[in-house]
């Protein structure tokens, strides 16, 4: 039986934590190493996946997403438009915003570059039954969820830090 509240985390819940902290480290060596063989920075490339998971938004949007500055973003959004993986396209709502739209799926070498990775990925998520994957998805959708609480958490401390 589980329970919402616990005075001591269990062995078995400290090393799952530990775990997810070491997933978490080997996913942002791993895509450092993409954005190195790519010829990209590391904040382009975080940017270039922040917007083929959220698709097309603005670059405020943008900033908020990278906590960049945003002349930071403007200058990353330059660099990407001129290597062809973004394009702006003028707000139909706000005619002073702009969209950035992500140009990621159209460029081969990002493909090339993660197809092995994702064949690994397929081949590991065919080994769980049905029943088994739509568990894990839902636990990494709600992984996710508490990452993205974190990050706003963080980014809350920093701001309230420097507005001091």
């Amino acid at each position: 039986m589980s329970s919402d509240h616990q005075d001591q985390p269990t062995d078995l819940q400290e090393n799952f934590t530990l775990r997810m902290r070491g997933l978490g480290t080997r996913t942002v060596l791993y895509q450092q190493h993409v954005a190195t063989s790519l010829g990209l920075y590391n904040n382009d490339f975080l940017s270039i996946d922040i917007l083929h998971e959220k698709g097309p938004i603005t670059a405020g949007e943008l900033s908020k997403l990278t906590g960049l500055a945003t002349g930071s973003v403007t200058a990353l959004i330059d660099r990407l438009e001129k290597n062809g993986f973004v394009r702006r396209q003028n707000d139909p709502n706000d005619r002073r915003k702009v969209i950035i739209v992500p140009l990621y799926e159209n460029k081969e070498e990002v493909s090339t570059t993660y197809l092995p990775l994702h064949t690994a990925m397929v081949k590991l998520a065919s080994s769980y039954t049905i029943e088994e994957l739509e568990l894990i998805t839902q636990f990494l959708g709600k992984a996710s969820t508490v990452l993205e609480e974190q990050i706003h958490h963080l980014s809350s401390k920093t701001s309230s830090k420097s507005s001091s």
